[in-house]
């Protein structure tokens, strides 16, 4: 089973990979690219397509295992890090390091940005847990109500930032916020694939911890799992594979919540398998919804952004899911 749930994603992201380079604002030949130095397919390819599937790739990877975990963890279905405010907190941070200049500051040769995007999503990761567990009997429910209120503190913080900055300046930072994938520089491009493969490899180290949760906290420690240390390294190691991402695209919500839950109706629920599949797949998807949006709205001469896409596929199925929790 869990050859299966890879090789799928795998596909996944190999067909996804195949049409966004192949497809786009130009048509090319993949031919002539892979063939000829000087064409400007080649060039085409290696300076814009490239470069944005591989952040596609890596972005989708990092949000779909954050899902993946945060599900896990939370052991509620509707958990992700867009509506857990995570993502929202991330975005502040951000916010906060673009418009007084610290994301002209770099260390050792990286951008602070993600850093401040890090230290946004642990705060509001600390938040909305804090204040669930402070109401036990509805655990669930207090997580996303405290997601909810979360995101609407930062986004009411972020709109209060905008007001003291330039017209220009505000409607790219409004741009950046919708969730945007463009042609990353080199640098912003290895700066969140190492935040990503660090996060991820956190969460994969621990996939069969997590899946001891299931059982319940008191089980877990019976079981030999130190339940409180697995939670510190999870939020962690979701907030800075969150915070990474978040400083370089913005906020793209549900890739976390499509993948995880389509995976697990294939293959089952044990995070070993699900996880590393969610990688491969969460990849894929998002670099497909970044070609729907190049080429779908290429008639109007415009491009939305894909965030717009992912809540537009995404928010459905949270809406369905959770009038399934009600039902019940």
């Amino acid at each position: 089973m869990g050859l299966k749930a890879l090789a799928t994603g795998l596909a996944l992201l190999v067909l996804a990979v195949m049409l966004a380079i192949t497809f786009g604002a130009e048509p090319i030949s993949l031919a002539r690219a892979a063939f000829e130095p000087e064409s400007l397919d080649r060039t085409i390819v290696i300076s814009a397509r490239l470069p944005r599937v591989l952040l596609g790739v890596v972005s989708g990877a990092g949000l779909a295992a954050v899902g993946v975990a945060f599900q896990t963890l939370l052991r509620n279905p509707l958990a992700e890090p867009f509506v857990l405010g995570v993502s929202g907190g991330a975005a502040l941070g951000a916010t906060v390091a673009i418009l007084s200049g610290v994301a002209a500051i770099t260390f050792v040769g990286a951008s602070l940005v993600p850093l401040a995007a890090l230290g946004g999503g642990l705060a509001a990761t600390a938040i909305v847990y804090g204040v669930a567990r402070m109401s036990p009997g509805a655990h669930a429910t207090s997580i996303l109500l405290a997601g909810v209120v979360v995101n609407a503190i930062a986004a009411s913080a972020i709109t209060f930032l905008k007001t003291l900055i330039s017209a220009a300046k505000a409607q790219e930072l409004l741009f950046w916020l919708m969730g945007f994938l463009d042609v990353p520089s080199p640098g912003a491009l290895a700066s969140v694939a190492g935040y990503v493969a660090l996060g991820s490899a956190i969460l994969l180290i621990d996939a069969g911890r997590l899946n001891l949760l299931a059982l319940g906290d008191e089980p877990a420690l019976h079981l030999g799992v130190d339940v409180r240390a697995l939670e510190r390294r999870t939020f962690f190691a979701c907030s800075l594979v969150v915070g990474g991402i978040v400083s370089v695209t913005g906020l793209i919500g549900f890739i976390g919540l499509i993948v995880p839950h389509a995976l697990r109706r294939l293959f089952g629920p044990d995070v070993r398998v699900i996880l590393p599949a969610s990688l491969l797949a969460g990849g894929g998807m998002l670099v497909l919804c970044d070609l729907l949006s190049r080429v779908l709205f290429r008639f109007l001469h415009t491009e939305p952004p894909v965030g717009a896409v992912t809540s537009l596929l995404g928010g459905p199925l949270f809406l369905l899911l959770l009038g399934k929790r009600v039902r019940v």
